[in-house]
């Protein structure tokens, strides 16, 4: 009898430390010309567990001929090939169905999204630096280019910081090349969250989708319910 409560208190033990176990994620990106590399490392436990993730990219080459073959049969082939226009009659009913549709899909998107906003504000990120280089041969052109860059990255760190718990100061720099054209971009982020809360909000969601999907009865939106 002591040993049944022995294991199943070490499994409890074991199961709850999995669980308070902080997982912290490092992505780095590299972008040069036309080569991009992407490397996501995992540790756990002080470093005892690690894991890298390597995300190839394809180069594609600028001589390569990529035809695209489209076909546009109209009519059949015995018939006089004479295109036929197909008139679908909307009634009121199928508006007020659609607009009810559209009105239960958004409720389920926003619930979605609160399920994910909570999960991520309980990220925690440690560390953020984006550098970029940017050069397009002209000067006037180089520099609409850049301002036009630092609107792109004030936005996403506004979102990554209204969304996750930024607890470090973000290092962002953009350094434009008047006289050559270049694209050169790495990013750092280190971020962290315990398991727990990732598998807390991995059941939320499941159960919110099976439990609450939308049952949308006009055609444009029925693909949604299946």
């Amino acid at each position: 009898m002591y040993w049944i409560i022995g294991i199943l208190s070490f499994f409890f033990i074991l199961l709850l430390f999995i669980l308070i176990t902080k997982v912290t994620i490092t992505l780095d990106l590299h972008h040069v010309d036309d080569q991009d590399h992407i490397n996501i490392h995992l540790r756990a436990w002080n470093g005892l567990i690690k894991y890298t993730i390597t995300i190839p990219f394809l180069k594609v080459d600028d001589e390569a001929n990529i035809i695209v073959k489209q076909e546009h049969q109209i009519g059949e082939e015995n018939s006089e090939n004479k295109v036929k226009d197909k008139k679908n009659k909307i009634t009121p009913e199928e508006e007020v169905k659609a607009l009810k549709d559209m009105n239960e899909l958004l409720e389920h998107v926003v619930g979605l999204h609160k399920i994910v906003r909570r999960f991520l504000k309980k990220i925690k990120i440690k560390k953020f630096e984006w550098h970029s280089q940017i050069g397009i041969g002209d000067a006037a052109h180089t520099g609409l280019i850049t301002g036009v860059a630092w609107t792109i990255k004030g936005a996403t760190l506004g979102l990554v910081s209204d969304y996750m718990k930024l607890q470090t100061t973000p290092t962002i720099t953009i350094t434009p090349e008047f006289n050559q054209i270049c694209s050169r971009t790495k990013l750092q982020c280190i971020f962290q969250f315990r398991i727990g809360q990732a598998i807390l909000a991995g059941i939320k969601f499941i159960k919110y989708w099976k439990g609450g999907r939308p049952h949308l009865k006009s055609k444009p939106f029925s693909f949604f319910s299946n």
